[in-house]
């Protein structure tokens, strides 16, 4: 039904909202939307219908191109308007946009998401997630109606045949295809079998598998009450996601007074908070790496079957129509089996892989948000999390007021024990079907090897929370994409299912280096002031540009450079790269010099010299599972391939007239705006990704993975306080004055300061305030 017209209300100061139940208001929608520094969106309303109108017309006021751009993936149309052989643009794994039509029109087609919308919650959405999304989609509507799209100020899509309004159901798509993030939705072409379109050459396709592409990831601290100098709880959250796209994070608070009130990170496209904190609890996630998936091998039985307990099965067969830009239809078959989709690719005459997806029916995951973003308590928020159950990829660290500190892997994790997956993979020979595929390969052929279920799981099939790693302490928890083992090293987490991950691994460099930071400030020895946290050093600590490899090899490195000038290989002469590292402070800030040459040298290190060679390792101290702390470490600087990859660096310096004292300011940037950090191989911390290698400019390409949304806060008895910092800023529009504000700040290692009370945000002088009506 078309909406009436909107009125909009200027004033200083929006009039207090009365606490009221979060009730319908008869089909009409009412929000405040005061924007303070940077633009940041703080949305009241009286009622979650209410809530996400202003939120979806806040976010369409800021990004209305990229999320409309994601509709047309969502209903599998971008070939139609973009061309089947032009890349999609999913920011994490994008395919071509045949592919990537066929998997969301399969999706689509396959009525999951229209299944769950039937269901009661927890299951299905609960009633004030219904309305959100219903708002969300109404205020975003309706910002388009008004502006036209003719007139929308981002010239990304101004104008567009392929601009226009939104469902409830591309939203409930898009909450799921999130869930899906790091399995279906991450094996678009394997499900689809449509390989990658040759060059213009006519040549084979690019390897695009060979090339750095973003990926998701984190740092997360939550600090208790023996950790912090105030005796609260405190929390660091350091996401790393993509630069561009869909999965960008956008900064709101939003209010139904008496109700809801919470501040955070929402990725684009939901009514939610993903990442953020209440007046009493502060929450952040970290990228799992446990499985969410396994692949099952399934024995053909001629035709479109195969076996299952020794009787034939018949796939299912989808059939999938992509409309192509000359109007012409492009047509599809895919498979599908008791497991999920059968994947196109990795068949023979005697077998077929399905893929098996903990996530393929799961919508739980904002709900859970939502009930976690009301917690007065962490004991609220765990509640919150069992009836869920919805986290679909990602370890959860809190705190609360009181200064205990949580973490909990509660994503959802496919019920395979150890002796099942050993059991069914002996009897599933050959490897996964998918180069990359980390998964456990399990035998189709007999119902034994099914996932099993726990009792008190909410869906069958995945571990319950009697399960799941956990751990509560009055220091600390952390996590950097690690498995759970490290969490706290004083309590090593033991004994869960190898399908969460491993324990006695290497704990790679970044997760070495975050747990380090918090020792030397437990410790005092940073440098900082005295031991224990406060908002300031723990802004201090993460923002450090720490090279933890640098560290652990420079006393090696520089005793190689007294003894070796040169590669016999190469010829290059290293003294003057000897000189620029032995002067650099190890730390990746916009002036490092050294900086870029020490990743150059890095990267490296342990590739072949000549094809066919084995890759080496560079470390002279080899990881030792008894001392993960302090293990790998040294740089084996006997070994002809440190001394080749040095001068290799030198080199590659010297011949393209770059000079050897590059900084990451002059080597990298997003839109034009130096960023400092290092990489996620090197050990640092708040990572930078960029499209690709250092070119013969000086320059790398784009940053477009990183420290993402940075949040630091301290709960208090009188309230949070907290520090933010959006790196890519709040808008995508280019035109935008918040387009690249925060980016500025970023550079020069700046945080802002959040208004959370109605106060706060009063004394903003910068205070824009409007408030929104519309009906059904």
């Amino acid at each position: 039904m078309k909406l009436r017209p909107i009125v909009i209300v200027l004033a200083l100061l929006a009039p207090a909202v009365a606490a009221a139940p979060a009730t319908a208001a008869g089909g009409s929608y009412s929000a405040t939307i005061r924007r303070t520094e940077y633009g940041i969106p703080h949305i009241t309303a009286k009622d979650y219908d209410g809530l996400g109108f202003g939120y979806g017309y806040a976010f369409a006021q800021d990004n209305l191109c990229t999320l409309a751009s994601w509709v047309v993936t969502l209903r599998g149309e971008r070939s139609r308007y973009f061309g089947p052989k032009a890349e999609s643009d999913d920011p994490v794994r994008p395919v071509s946009n045949l592919a990537s039509d066929v998997y969301h029109k399969s999706v689509a087609g396959s009525g999951v998401v229209r299944r769950l919308l039937a269901r009661p919650a927890p299951v299905g959405p609960s009633d004030e997630l219904r309305r959100l999304v219903d708002g969300y989609v109404a205020g975003y509507n309706r910002y388009l109606e008004d502006t036209g799209v003719a007139n929308l100020p981002d010239p990304t899509c101004r104008g567009r045949a392929w601009v226009g309004p939104i469902t409830a159901t591309d939203m409930w798509n898009n909450l799921l295809d999130l869930d899906r993030m790091t399995s279906s939705s991450s094996f678009k072409d394997a499900i689809t079998g449509i390989a990658e379109p040759e060059d213009e050459a006519g040549g084979p396709p690019e390897d695009k598998r060979a090339q750095p592409k973003p990926a998701a990831g984190s740092n997360a601290w939550a600090l208790g009450r023996q950790a912090t100098r105030g005796g609260g709880g405190m929390v660091l959250a350091d996401p790393h996601f993509p630069w561009q796209g869909i999965r960008r994070f956008y900064q709101v608070q939003l209010t139904i007074p008496g109700v809801l009130d919470v501040s955070g990170g929402s990725l684009y496209g939901t009514p939610v908070v993903q990442i953020g904190h209440n007046a009493k609890v502060a929450w952040t996630h970290t990228v799992s790496h446990a499985q969410h998936f396994t692949v099952y091998r399934l024995e053909l039985a001629g035709g479109h079957s195969y076996l299952v307990d020794g009787r034939a099965e018949p796939m299912g067969e989808q059939e999938v129509e992509v409309t192509l830009p000359d109007g012409t239809v492009s047509g599809h078959t895919l498979l599908t089996s008791r497991y999920g989709p059968v994947l196109a690719v990795g068949q023979t005459d005697e077998a077929a892989y399905a893929l098996a997806d903990a996530n393929a029916a799961n919508l739980r995951a904002a709900d859970e948000w939502l009930a976690m973003a009301r917690a007065d308590s962490l004991d609220e928020l765990r509640a919150a999390q069992r009836t869920y159950q919805g986290m679909p990829f990602v370890h959860t660290l809190a705190t609360d007021v009181s200064g205990t500190a949580y973490f909990a892997d509660t994503s959802l994790v496919p019920h395979v024990s150890d002796a099942q997956a050993k059991r069914c993979a002996a009897s599933s020979p050959g490897p996964s079907p998918v180069p990359g595929l980390d998964a456990y390969v399990l035998d189709g052929s007999t119902s034994a090897c099914l996932w099993g279920r726990d009792g008190d799981a909410v869906v069958p099939g995945v571990f319950g929370p009697g399960n799941q790693p956990r751990l509560a302490r009055a220091d600390y928890v952390a996590n950097s994409n690690n498995t759970y083992w490290m969490t706290n090293p004083a309590k090593p987490l033991t004994g869960y299912p190898k399908a969460y991950g491993e324990t006695g691994t290497d704990l790679e460099p970044r997760p070495r280096v975050g747990l380090d930071m918090i020792a030397q400030r437990l410790s005092g020895a940073d440098g900082l002031g005295a031991p224990g946290f406060t908002l300031e050093t723990l802004q201090a600590t993460v923002r450090g540009k720490r090279n933890l490899t640098f560290e652990l090899m420079r006393d090696d490195l520089l005793r190689l450079c007294r003894t070796h000038r040169s590669s016999s290989g190469s010829g290059a002469d290293v003294r003057d790269a000897c000189r620029t590292l032995g002067k650099w402070d190890g730390r990746a800030t916009l002036d490092g010099a050294g900086a870029v040459l020490w990743r150059e040298f890095f990267t490296r290190l342990g590739r072949p010299a000549k094809p066919g060679d084995p890759v080496f390792s560079p470390w002279r101290v080899p990881f030792d599972p008894a001392r993960p702390l302090t293990t790998p470490r040294g740089l084996k600087i006997d070994d002809p391939g440190v001394r080749q990859a040095l001068a290799d660096a030198a080199l590659f310096f010297r011949s393209n007239r770059i000079p050897l004292t590059l900084t990451p300011g002059q080597a990298q940037s997003y839109s034009s705006i130096p960023i400092p950090g290092c990489t996620e191989g090197e050990g640092c911390f708040d990572r930078v990704r960029t499209g690709g290698p250092l070119g013969t400019d000086g320059r790398y390409p784009e940053v477009n993975t990183g420290s993402s949304f940075m949040m630091a806060v301290e709960l208090t008895e009188d309230g949070p306080r907290t520090r933010t910092v959006l790196t890519y800023s709040l808008s995508a529009n280019p035109a935008s004055p918040h387009h690249t504000d925060q980016t500025a700040l970023f550079s020069r290692g700046g945080w802002v300061t959040e208004r959370f009370t109605p106060a706060e945000i009063a004394a903003d002088p910068h205070l824009g305030t409007v408030t929104v009506h519309g009906r059904s």
